[in-house]
């Protein structure tokens, strides 16, 4: 084999490995989105086409014995870089696998008389957002307003974690006036401008009219259905959806229910309502009962959720 073959095939190789790493920064972006979305630790597949693999595949190519006597000083510094790219990547699986194993653990230390929670609410979790857990997280809610409060709340994932957007909820329902979407709907450009340079928020013109145009998109649906609340809770026979997790593992991140949702709202004009957003709304709402069932909390909601549904 000559040696401008070698050197052909190397260069094709190393833009394989160039396309493979995009792959796989892909993929990592997604879940830190997915993690804004539910604090807890995230089942990872496992891909048949890893970067270690590729890697290991590549350099033994370019120690074929074949190929051994026409290599040039090109061609090994290549082979030398993907050998160190491989073991360095074989090291970080390690560690990212044992940290996801630690954070996936069920054993959650509680002091005696000391409430048992999710375990994602540790002892570092912020006052809000244990309060958020234990005061409205899973509660059913049947109240118009409150289901918007819930969706664009939930809407903000996209660019907040849980703990900041509670943080916001209070000048949020003073900006919104109150989630009301028959006011909301009605919001002229000025007041979205107020809204948009409002510091204490944060939020991009985008977010804003995503939340008035949901509002709008709320309004026809109460003109067809009689309530938002009728509206959604018709995608789950007006009965939450009573889980029993053990694990934070176990808790989907989406689910069939969501999705159906989310493709219904997308065809009427919602925005921002994935899958995943539409879940994480589902869960605040009370649709579905996520709380694990070693927290307090579970029972407390199921009580709540097993009683006769009553439109409001």
């Amino acid at each position: 084999m000559s040696k401008t073959n070698v050197r052909k095939q190397a260069l094709e190789r190393s833009t394989s490995f160039k396309d493979t790493q995009k792959i796989l920064n892909q993929n990592f972006f997604h879940n830190k989105i997915f993690k804004k979305v539910y604090p807890i630790g995230l089942q990872k597949s496992t891909s048949s086409l890893s970067l270690s693999s590729v890697s290991l595949s590549l350099s033994q190519n370019s120690n074929d014995s074949s190929q051994a006597d026409s290599l040039t000083p090109l061609d090994e510094r290549i082979s030398s870089a993907l050998r160190l790219i491989s073991a360095s990547s074989h090291e970080r699986r390690e560690t990212a696998v044992a940290k996801t194993i630690h954070q996936q653990s069920p054993l959650v230390t509680t002091e005696p008389g000391e409430l048992r929670r999710c375990n994602w609410i540790t002892k570092n979790s912020d006052k809000l957002y244990v309060e958020f857990h234990d005061e409205c997280w899973g509660v059913p809610a049947y109240d118009d307003n409150k289901l918007f409060e819930m969706l664009a709340m939930s809407g903000l994932l996209m660019d907040y974690n849980w703990t900041e957007i509670i943080k916001r909820r209070e000048p949020l329902r003073e900006v919104f006036a109150g989630f009301d979407p028959y006011t909301v709907a009605k919001m002229e450009e000025q007041e979205i401008i107020e809204i948009t340079s409002n510091k204490a928020l944060s939020l991009a013109d985008s977010r804003v009219m995503c939340i008035v145009d949901n509002a709008k998109c709320i309004m026809k649906v109460v003109r067809e259905c009689g309530s938002f609340s009728s509206y959604i809770w018709s995608f789950v026979n007006h009965k939450p959806i009573i889980n029993k997790y053990k694990y934070p593992r176990n808790v989907p991140l989406r689910s069939p229910k969501a999705e159906a949702l989310s493709k219904d709202m997308v065809k009427r004009g919602f925005r921002f309502v994935g899958p995943v957003i539409v879940h994480s709304f589902m869960q605040a709402a009370g649709l579905t009962i996520d709380h694990l069932v070693d927290c307090y909390r579970h029972s407390e909601c199921v009580s709540l959720a097993e009683r006769p549904w009553r439109h409001i």
